[in-house]
């Protein structure tokens, strides 16, 4: 029995064993005066107790999902301002029971108990004992003291062996948090986002968007962990129950919302520069990608294409760009699209700063130390009049051009990215230090539900520096700022991009080659970009962006380009894969980057490594982060065999090895009993659908695969409008299974053609366009002979 299933036997035998209160008439808080702790009420959703500090509030959001509140007062449900929160209880099947001294509160997948004599909460594992509890309760603090380490304070106790990942993006280079402190802070290349998960199989959402502090089982409180913010009125968390880590992450996005779907070409490369400075060079190099058959799906524009003084104008300049509308008509003409950098920044005087301030949509100039001289005004996203008309005046005037999508630079709001200047803003909802880390998801929602709105062709795209919980919502991807291009600041990326997608928000990138330095002509560089380029291959978004010279891929030598084509046709050959795990992301809960301890947490040895990670659940990438190596290191987690996908070669886990990695190779291995779906050479994403898809089977194990796919944009996934192809791989019968397929959309093709190779030394490995049995798929069924 696995960990999954002996947890919910667990659940399960634990919801038969326990006296439910529910079954038997309730007893009041008088006949239990002698505790410290009181049950005073219950309803459908919950329970409340009095405990010393006020009325603590236990609701379930789902079987997974439990909300627990203190507040001094007993009429308020929770205290956090439900910003991220779009969700609302539903009904679960939920039982209390009450023992010597504790209550017992169950759900079909969840338990917690509630101590009689403290009020301290603890979530259970499958034997009932704790993994996290609440630590005394005395040292809880509600938001009613001034207090320099923070005046809303939860502490926490991490039962038994755990490992902690998520909480947005940060630049230490730490995979697991234990014995760490996290600053949860929005600034430029640092993302707070107050979501962890654990190895023991739960996660935790603090609810609060003002700047928290959290330490994480440090040396100072060891097995504690404690949040920390410094504005606040009352603890509010939710609590998420596994023990699977898509479990944990999918129960979060009910509660926050689901990932949208992204369009096909959002999978391709983009290239990007700081900046394009007008029409022609931007086209230029479109018609240079496509002259060298280099497949690119996207170019970006970044700031300052409007006037000197009209930043905030949404308007290109007409000296440097005459036609926007021609430009991006001659860009969709050839099979490419573009995005278009817009900031929450206006120049004092503009049209639109003045409709905003009409609206009382702009944070007033009435506080010198957040807007010194010259610096502009920054627009409240937390208004809904102003969400909106900052996105109209931003679709009347860049929309209407044929924009693709949108990049929010400066999301952050950026304010000189000090602390104190938000904290002296008032919002529409309240003080700026109140809502603080919460501005980018407000920001993101005003270009998403616009664009939802007014484009229904187009799928909503947003690339944007920062991100606060329940984001994903927005089809936002966070890059990870202004970084250096620099050995050390690129091996950080890995830990980085892993953790904020443990966060629960899958879309993330960082600018390929760092944003700052480097030149195509120095050889050192050219080792670090590709290097950093088969990095981003297994990366949500695959963009070159970079300040200086150009970084196009034939702005490199030729001596030194192979490396880098071969990274992106990598890139294309896989886009059926990444297409139908990006389908798994919206509809089960899954992730694209994971830490391999929260895929095999039963695997002690593998969960602090911070240069390898899982890019789905079968494929583990090693990048090499070291100038000059052609060999690395490579731990293999225990449990299962692994395949070199360069060579085929099998290897069993739990062992260390010396992997070749020459300068056009990135380490990879994939997971015994996997079916990874390879696609044909392309030049853009949109031309993959219809061409031959070669299914390379990994023996050892069984295996499944959901191939995946619809119109490749617009609206239609929402109505039902795609399909799906069950693989199954039975390893023992020796046999796949090319399930029928279950669904249709506008333009499917009704025959496919499929080549099943099977994986082994040698053998259907590497970049190779292998032999094997030729299939015409017509929608049935069909069981491919493997032996």
């Amino acid at each position: 029995m696995d960990f999954r299933q002996r947890w919910l036997a667990g659940v399960a035998f634990a919801l038969v064993a326990s006296p439910a209160l529910a079954q038997a008439p309730w007893q009041p808080a008088a006949e239990v005066s002698q505790a410290a702790v009181a049950l005073t009420a219950r309803d459908s959703a919950g329970v409340s107790f009095r405990v010393a500090q006020g009325t603590m509030r236990i609701t379930f959001w789902g079987d997974r999902i439990a909300r627990v509140s203190v507040d001094k007062e007993s009429n308020k449900a929770a205290s956090g301002r439900d910003l991220a929160v779009i969700g609302a209880p539903r009904p679960v099947a939920w039982t209390i029971a009450e023992e010597a001294g504790r209550y017992l509160l169950s759900t079909p997948a969840m338990r917690l108990a509630v101590d009689k004599s403290s009020g301290a909460v603890a979530l259970l594992d499958a034997e009932g004992k704790p993994i996290v509890s609440e630590a005394d309760p005395e040292t809880r603090k509600l938001g009613d003291a001034p207090d320099p380490d923070g005046i809303v304070q939860q502490r926490f106790t991490l039962d038994g062996d755990q490992s902690i990942y998520g909480l947005g993006q940060h630049q230490a280079g730490v995979m697991d948090y234990r014995g760490h402190t996290v600053r949860l802070q929005q600034a430029n290349t640092d993302v707070g986002v107050p979501v962890l998960v654990s190895t023991a199989g739960y996660g935790i959402f603090w609810n609060n968007p003002a700047v928290t502090d959290l330490a994480v089982d440090t040396p100072q409180a060891v097995h504690q962990t404690v949040f920390r913010s410094q504005v606040g009125s009352g603890v509010d968390y939710f609590l998420f129950a596994g023990p699977d880590v898509d479990d944990i992450i999918g129960a979060y996005r009910q509660l926050t919302g689901q990932v949208p779907m992204m369009a096909r070409w959002t999978w391709g490369l983009w290239q990007s520069k700081e900046r394009y400075a007008s029409q022609a060079e931007l086209l230029g190099v479109a018609r240079e990608y496509r002259r060298l058959g280099i497949p690119l799906d996207a170019v970006v524009q970044d700031w300052q294409y409007w006037k000197p003084g009209e930043w905030g104008s949404h308007r290109m300049d007409p000296a440097r760009f005459p036609d926007p509308k021609s430009m991006l008509d001659a860009l969709h003409r050839d099979n490419l699209h573009s995005i278009v950098s817009i900031w929450p920044r206006f120049d004092i005087g503009l049209d639109t700063a003045k409709a905003l301030e009409d609206v009382g949509g702009l944070y007033p100039t009435t506080y010198p130390n957040v807007y010194p001289a010259g610096e502009g005004r920054w627009y409240d996203a937390f208004s809904k009049p102003a969400r909106a008309l900052y996105w109209r005046q931003v679709s009347d005037r860049l929309g209407a051009s044929g924009f693709d999508g949108y990049w929010l630079d400066g999301s952050e709001a950026e304010l000189g990215g000090r602390w104190g200047q938000m904290r002296d803003v008032t919002t529409a909802i309240g003080p700026g230090a109140e809502v603080y880390n919460a501005y980018p998801l407000m920001h993101t929602t005003a270009v998403h539900d616009g664009m939802a709105k007014d484009y229904e062709a187009k799928r909503p795209i947003i690339l944007t520096r920062s991100a606060w919980a329940g984001q994903q919502r927005n089809s936002a991807i966070t890059w990870s700022g202004d970084v250096a291009g620099r050995w050390d600041v690129f091996r950080k990326q890995i830990p980085a991009g892993v953790n904020f997608s443990m966060s629960g928000i899958p879309y993330w990138s960082a600018d390929i080659g760092g944003f700052f330095g480097g030149s195509p002509a120095d050889p050192g560089y050219q080792e670090l970009f590709t290097r950093w380029l088969q990095f981003a291959v297994f990366n949500p978004m695959f963009r070159i962006h970079g300040t200086g010279a150009g970084k196009e891929i034939y702005s490199f030598p030729e001596s030194a380009r192979a490396p880098l084509i071969d990274a992106v046709a990598l890139r294309y050959r896989l886009l059926p894969f990444y297409y139908a795990l990006s389908w798994q992301v919206t509809d089960k809960g899954a992730s694209f980057m994971y830490p391999l301890g929260m895929i095999f947490p039963a695997d002690t040895a593998v969960r602090n490594v911070a240069d390898q990670y899982m890019f789905g659940r079968s494929i583990m990438v090693s990048p090499v982060v070291e100038k000059g190596a052609t060999t690395r290191t490579v731990l293999l987690p225990t449990g299962q065999d692994w395949y070199d996908f360069w060579t085929g070669e099998r290897h069993a886990g739990g062992q260390k090895l010396s992997v070749a990695a020459p300068i056009g190779r990135v380490p990879l291995h994939v997971a015994a009993g996997t079916i990874l779906p390879l696609g044909s050479p392309v030049q853009f994403a949109g031309q993959s659908p219809t061409l031959p898809v070669e299914l390379r089977v990994y023996r050892g194990a069984d295996g499944h695969f959901t191939l995946y796919d619809d119109a490749g944009d617009g609206q239609g996934w929402r109505r039902g409008e795609r399909a799906t192809i069950e693989l199954e791989l039975d390893d023992k019968a020796g046999v796949l299974t090319i399930g029928a397929r279950q669904g249709r959309y506008a333009g499917m093709s009704k025959e496919r053609d499929f080549r099943v190779t099977v994986v082994s030394t040698g053998e259907a490995a590497g970049l190779s366009q292998s032999t094997g049995i030729a299939i015409r798929y017509n929608g049935r069924r069909i069981v491919v002979p493997l032996d």
